[in-house]
């Protein structure tokens, strides 16, 4: 069972690239039909990098919020970078975010929690756990993602549906007096989806060094209609047992953030019984960011006034593995 925390989510920030990429664009790289995007993915647009890197971006998200917490960055003690896909291969995105931020000679711990498109959800509960136990004070989580370095014209399903983004958080003690807390939290993961989300190039079983090694092994690929077979199986029971109730109805919930994951993942929550009205959409503006779509939907949620403090809030997705994942907050 587990126990809740009483953490707060005391600041958010978040960038995006200036480059917005309409549909015309990938349906005239996929040789797509006009309006054929919009339709199969639900995305009317997405951002995409001119030149920044991952870690440029997740320092420009972390210092917007460090400004929302009231805090400067050099107040920060811990840095979890969570993100599902890396800058460099070595060193770690925790010190390339540390370096990124002017803090190289800080000694401020720097690390990577990788759960996929689950990064953040992943990352916030390793930051309430260490808070929670002493270990640091203001914990500075991001999520930064470059998607479009290994987008696959093959399947346009997939290219089209993806975009660049980062956002960050600061997670610091609830202070007295206020009710913010870490309520509930679920992850589990069926490793028969394996092969339905991967890139089989970058690591040691296809590395890039090897005679045999194929360009195509870095692009992305998905078999999307398994994984959502996938996800619909799993789905009610992990949410049961998240909190009982989920599987049919918001079970108290004020507010659901979702990962971005495809229209098709959207509609699925219709079927739960939850208010959409309720459900925080970012997927036709900004596509799927990977592990970013969270948190750059809950920066938008919190800066547009519709996530208020006390409300409860529940961070729910998949990611590669197949992965599900959840936590509820009273923001």
């Amino acid at each position: 069972m587990f126990t809740p925390l009483n953490i707060q989510i005391a600041g958010l920030g978040r960038y995006l690239p200036e480059r917005i990429v309409p549909n015309s664009v990938l349906e005239a790289m996929c040789g797509l039909p006009d309006g054929w995007v919009a339709q199969y993915t639900g995305v009317q647009a997405r951002r995409w990098v001119s030149g920044e890197t991952a870690s440029f971006m997740g320092a420009q998200a972390a210092c917007q919020a460090a400004d929302h917490a009231g805090i400067d960055i050099h107040d920060i003690d811990l840095i979890i970078n969570a993100s599902g896909t890396a800058e460099q291969a070595v060193p770690d995105g925790g010190a390339l975010l540390q370096r990124a931020l002017g803090l190289q000679s800080s000694g401020i711990a720097g690390f990577t929690v990788h759960a996929t498109c689950l990064s953040f959800i992943m990352g916030l509960k390793v930051a309430a756990a260490m808070i929670a136990s002493g270990q640091c004070a203001r914990a500075l989580i991001v999520s930064t993602e470059i998607t479009s370095c290994a987008v696959n014209i093959a399947e346009p399903e997939s290219a089209a549906l993806f975009g660049d983004g980062a956002a960050a958080a600061i997670i610091t003690a609830t202070p007295h007096g206020e009710g913010s807390s870490l309520t509930a939290m679920n992850f589990e993961t069926y490793s028969n989806g394996v092969e339905l989300t991967q890139i089989t190039g970058g690591g040691s079983r296809r590395h890039p060094n090897r005679p045999d090694a194929d360009p195509t092994d870095n692009l992305f690929h998905m078999d999307g209609l398994n994984v959502l077979r996938q996800a619909r199986q799993l789905t009610p029971a992990f949410l049961e047992r998240l909190r009982p109730g989920l599987s049919t109805g918001m079970a108290g919930i004020d507010w659901v953030v979702p990962h971005q994951a495809s229209i098709m993942g959207m509609r699925l929550m219709k079927f739960l019984g939850w208010d959409m009205q309720r459900v925080v959409m970012t997927l036709d503006r900004l596509g799927n960011c990977v592990s970013a779509s969270i948190p750059l939907t809950l920066v938008e949620a919190v800066q547009d006034g519709r996530i208020q403090r006390g409300d409860e809030v529940l961070l729910v997705g998949t990611g590669a593995g197949l992965s599900l994942g959840g936590l509820i907050l009273r923001y």
